[in-house]
């Protein structure tokens, strides 16, 4: 090894400074915990970061845990050459993690995962949604309202509608009646989502089926989408509401847990079942690495029908490392805990180095 350790540097989004800039934006404290909560990856991550820093440790990479304020000092003093910098959180409204692939590829600095015009697109899911129906992928069309108003109006639906916000999750739909039958309902639902978040909403015809979620860690440099794991997530709804994100993660899991609120969602692999849907879902993922870019790390979430529909509902280019489902793949494509994978998946990508 040269004298210039290689390094690993993971650069995170805390919840409290989110919550603290959101509160000092204007935003009432209830729904800046909401709108952080999306952070808790980083805070349920911080438990592993003794085992992930020993993780590089073991293969000669050194690891620095930054925090996205201090980020851009950071990476201008980074080395090129042998700095890899991984980021955690993504996000360009609520969030701001995704400056950091900006920051590195100013700096010269190799990246773990996407390019940074892929962090910004995935994160405003209308526009994400036109250019994967240009891809030709099976993206429920959409309408977008703001405040009341459409600025693109709904196709019919004789199935009804789903409305989430659009800049806050793809699958969250914030209340239960979030699936609605009625157009001027979505569109009051779309003056609640502004009030609350300043966001606007998504409109689209409600598809049925089971969530299903694709997980990707590419250990090695050519991995393909063979090594994708596509389970069906369980969760006993029908769609995953403000109030059952905040029982998964962070602090609000944990006390989720404490209090017995807390029920992890069953994974069952899809192609157990349903092998069409699996194949279909693989070459849904080929179509979105050749053409979009993806790489690295990253996830995508689907509804599958009873008859191998699939529709594609988003994808991530920071999957919730942390999260149950992503340490279960890790287990199983690649009999490795989450600190092991990251660790090898981060060597492997530095010139001259071996796992």
């Amino acid at each position: 090894m040269s004298s210039r350790q290689p390094k690993l540097i993971l650069v995170h989004e805390p919840e409290k400074a989110c919550f603290d800039r959101l509160v000092a934006d204007g935003f009432a404290a209830a729904r800046a915990a909401e709108i952080s909560s999306y952070l808790a990856q980083s805070t349920d991550l911080a438990r592993e970061f003794d085992a992930l820093a020993a993780a590089c440790d073991k293969r000669g990479l050194a690891f620095a845990l930054v925090a996205l304020d201090d980020a851009a000092g950071v990476l201008a003093g980074a080395g090129p050459g042998t700095t890899l910098v991984w980021t955690l959180t993504d996000g360009i409204a609520y969030f701001r993690g995704g400056a950091v692939p900006a920051l590195a590829r100013l700096n010269g600095l190799g990246t773990i995962g996407a390019d940074d015009a892929l962090f910004a697109l995935c994160q405003d899911k209308f526009r994400s949604g036109a250019v994967l129906a240009a891809l030709g992928l099976p993206v429920p069309q959409a309408g977008l309202a703001r405040d009341g108003s459409w600025l693109v109006e709904p196709p019919a639906s004789a199935t009804g509608w789903f409305v989430k916000p659009n800049r806050l999750g793809a699958k969250i739909g914030i209340w239960p009646e979030s699936r609605c039958h009625d157009l001027g309902h979505a569109l009051e639902l779309s003056r609640r989502v502004f009030a609350a978040y300043r966001d606007d909403v998504v409109v689209q015809p409600y598809v049925s089926g089971r969530n299903a979620r694709a997980s990707f860690l590419g250990l090695k440099p050519g991995t393909g989408v063979e090594a994708l794991g596509i389970a069906f997530v369980d969760s006993g709804g029908d769609f995953q509401t403000m109030e059952d994100s905040l029982a998964l993660y962070g602090e609000t899991g944990e006390a989720a847990k404490a209090t017995g609120r807390y029920a992890e969602p069953v994974l069952v692999p899809v192609a157990a079942s349903q092998p069409g849907a699996d194949a279909k879902i693989r070459r849904i993922a080929e179509r979105l690495t050749v053409g979009l870019g993806l790489r690295d790390v990253f996830s995508i979430d689907f509804r599958i029908g009873a008859d191998d529909r699939v529709h594609l509902i988003e994808f991530e280019v920071c999957p919730g490392l942390p999260c149950f489902d992503f340490r279960e793949y890790c287990r199983q494509q690649w009999g490795l805990s989450l600190a092991d994978a990251m660790a090898e998946t981060a060597v492997s990508r530095l010139p001259g180095q071996t796992v």
